[in-house]
């Protein structure tokens, strides 16, 4: 079966998740040491150590918490916060007061920013900006009046939570700009390979019944008419823009004959090993068909082949298409080092200047998706040669070593 694209999703944000567990579980550590460091120093030294008993254990238990967006909910933030105030304000009480007018530490010390970038990170700029007034608030409160430490540590913590929350929502929407883009270019890609084969065979049986139709006449011209209208309907469909009316008189018009193409006979599974390209192409040759192979297998993976065989089905038929059942064509293999090149050529009346543009705009995709599109989804090129009066030429090139479509870097060109 083809292959499917699969999107991908990152989370942008996750890192700054696991790096606020590792920062919440040392600033603990640091706040314990720098209590135990001075603990003669305190007034009320058991109400020191029954906050931080309080502290260890709800640092520990939360981390899951924080963890992720998903777990880090309001209820658990408002909690947080509420202890990281609260042992700010019972600093006054556990510490002595000539210490903490010269500029002591508070009991959580920076811990407290933990719980500020904690809102930064679940909510955006706005939430930091709401936490960290709070902070600022109780800090004031409990120095009494602002000195320039406080001030200093108050703008710190801030300004960095701000900023961070910033950085936050605006990862946040380039991460979903991606994912949809990447979306759309699965959902693209699908559309082009779907596009592909209705190109390959029903766009060609409505073409040839309604061209049959014609030529019968009588019940068969108003089944032809049908016929017509469907494929008209169904190329807008698939080029995703509009069809004129017109389109189904013009190919009435044409009368050229349809030659159907489909996929060579090849396992939709992937086979065990390589898959000779000259044994798909084989069925191609015939009296008005010339094929010209190197003596030697042309071993490639059996995507990459059916594809490549695909797209030669696909240049031929449009040898038959426009320059006439008379024409004659030649398929050239090239087996060389590092890819394999098949040039199909003809000695048609060439294609006007801009009918290959004109032709897309009709949802007449036989370039674009069938021969372009699939030599860029296995990695390779596809240019068109073409000078009026003097045939078309179409050379298609695949690499050996397998890569995906956004490493080509060739020139497609359309027709």
């Amino acid at each position: 079966m083809p292959e499917r694209e699969k999107v991908m999703r990152m989370s942008v944000e996750q890192p700054l998740w696991r790096a606020l567990t590792g920062y919440r579980i040392l600033t603990l550590v640091y706040a314990t040491g720098l209590f135990i460091s001075a603990y003669d120093e305190f007034v009320r030294p058991w109400v020191a150590i029954a906050y931080f008993a309080v502290l260890f254990v709800w640092t520990l238990a939360t981390l899951p918490k924080v963890a992720n967006a998903a777990s880090c909910t309001k209820r658990f933030l408002a909690v947080d916060l509420t202890i990281a105030l609260a042992g700010i304000l019972l600093t006054r009480v556990a510490d002595d007061a000539t210490r903490i007018e010269a500029g002591g530490p508070t009991l959580p010390s920076i811990w407290t920013a933990g719980a500020v970038l904690a809102f930064a990170i679940k909510g955006g700029w706005r939430w930091a900006a709401f936490a960290s007034t709070l902070v600022a608030a109780v800090n004031l409160v409990e120095r009494g009046a602002p000195t320039r430490d406080t001030v200093h540590n108050v703008l710190l913590v801030c300004i960095a939570s701000i900023g961070i929350g910033y950085v936050v929502e605006v990862a946040r929407a380039s991460e979903r700009t991606l994912a949809r883009a990447l979306e759309i270019e699965a959902a693209t890609r699908e559309r082009e390979r779907l596009a592909r084969d209705i190109h390959d065979s029903v766009l060609q049986v409505l073409a040839m019944v309604q061209r049959r139709g014609n030529a019968i006449g009588g019940e068969a011209a108003e089944l032809g008419r049908l016929a017509g209208e469907q494929e008209v309907a169904l190329r807008s469909l698939v080029s995703g823009g509009l069809v004129p009316v017109s389109r189904a008189s013009e190919d009435a018009a044409e009368g050229a004959v349809v030659r159907m193409v489909a996929d060579p006979d090849v396992p939709e599974e992937p086979a065990a090993g390589p898959v000779d390209l000259r044994t798909l192409l084989t069925s191609y040759a015939g009296a008005r068909v010339t094929l010209s192979e190197p003596g030697a297998p042309v071993p490639l993976a059996p995507r990459t082949a059916r594809e490549l065989a695909a797209a030669v089905g696909a240049a031929l038929d449009n040898v038959d298409r426009h320059a006439g059942t008379g024409a004659r064509a030649w398929i050239l293999v090239e087996d060389e080092p590092d890819e394999v090149i098949v040039t199909v050529r003809d000695d048609g009346p060439g294609i006007p200047e801009g009918r290959l543009a004109q032709a897309e705009g009709e949802g007449r995709l036989g370039v674009a998706l069938s021969i372009r599109g699939r030599l860029r989804d296995i990695g390779g090129t596809a240019e068109l040669i073409s000078v009026p009066g003097q045939g078309t030429e179409v050379e298609l090139k695949v690499p050996k070593a397998r890569r995906g479509p956004e490493d080509t870097r060739g020139k497609a060109q359309r027709r």
